[in-house]
């Protein structure tokens, strides 16, 4: 399904007509919307009140279809807190056994949730990659946007990843190491700063204020997209907040989209070319729905991309991905 936008016309006006994946080499899984936070820039509507988890039969046929899809090199894992799927562990373990790597992305104050006290010496002892979120190096802006205490909560489980090991390559290129990657959202409608930059500043505040380390700075664009698009809708910006996306279209982003190397599934099996398209209820761009339409990931190579507004996120600035910033920022 290709939807005609805004970001259509941004595409077409830099020579861009087509849109499509290349090889998948990242599988992103959302395990659930069960969350024990309930942020106000999420887009999957998390929070602990809600019951949605990926059960034990979609559980198995995903690893059936990795298990023919030899493309696939990760599985990056979400939610929610896709800790708090009772089957979770079992499945970083079953994946890891398929020899990909695995990435979880993990909000921090889970690991003091009950029942999780061990989940450092878990991910230690798995050698599984950690994309932490921190919004930022102080109290009151982590709060602001994640709820109150989140911040101290969030430095305590950052001391116990690094009491394992996580985070001592600090952004070298040892293969061998924990990685323990940021991922920094504004907390309103702007645009991330420079991620260069924006990632001195964390490594010297959080070295210096708290004696914490990591591996790499994230920054990611907030996209408009459920509770943070009704936020700017309440509050009369919607309209200059997609224009500023629009404004600041960079070309140099859209050959590192993520959408290019990944294909996102849900808790309930469904599939889309990406983690907002899904909870959209957006299919692939190659019309395929379910897990249950497909035998293997690797068919979705070279497949057209679903196109709608909100792709302007990922293309403004620096670009935005799951994996941080894309492109230097265009010159003017």
């Amino acid at each position: 399904m290709l939807l005609s936008t805004r970001f259509d016309a941004c595409l077409s006006s830099h020579g861009v007509q087509d849109l499509r994946r290349g090889t998948v080499s990242c599988v992103q899984v959302n395990l659930g919307r069960l969350c024990n936070l309930a942020c106000r820039h999420c887009h999957v509507d998390a929070g602990p009140t809600r019951t949605e988890l990926m059960d034990a039969a979609s559980i198995a046929r995903l690893l059936e279809l990795l298990e023919a899809s030899p493309s696939v090199r990760s599985v990056d894992l979400t939610g929610g807190a896709p800790e708090l799927n009772p089957r979770f562990r079992g499945l970083v373990d079953a994946l890891l056994a398929s020899g990909r790597a695995v990435l979880v992305r993990c909000n921090l104050t889970v690991l003091q949730e009950p029942g999780q006290e061990d989940l450092a010496d878990f991910y230690a002892s798995r050698g599984v990659h950690v994309m932490a979120s921190l919004p930022c190096y102080t109290a009151a802006n982590t709060d602001r946007q994640r709820g109150g205490g989140v911040f101290a909560r969030s430095i305590e489980a950052l001391a116990a990843l690094n009491a394992v090991g996580y985070g001592a390559a600090e952004g070298t290129a040892d293969d061998d190491a924990l990685r323990l990657d940021l991922v920094y959202n504004p907390g309103g409608p702007s645009l991330p700063p420079p991620q260069d930059s924006l990632e001195v500043d964390y490594r010297e505040r959080l070295a210096n204020d708290f004696g914490l380390r990591f591996d790499r700075l994230l920054s990611v664009t907030n996209l408009p997209v459920h509770r943070f698009a009704d936020d700017l809708t309440r509050a009369g910006r919607l309209e200059d907040y997609m224009s500023l996306l629009e404004s600041a279209f960079n070309p140099a982003a859209v050959e590192g989209l993520m959408c290019r190397e990944l294909v996102s599934v849900g808790w309930d099996g469904r599939l889309a070319d990406c983690d907002f398209h899904l909870v959209l209820g957006l299919p692939t761009g190659a019309g395929h729905a379910t897990l249950d339409d497909i035998r293997s990931f690797d068919e979705l190579s070279g497949a057209p991309i679903t196109r709608a507004e909100h792709c302007l996120g990922c293309t403004a600035g620096q670009g935005s991905s799951c994996g941080g910033a894309l492109a230097a920022p265009p010159t003017s």
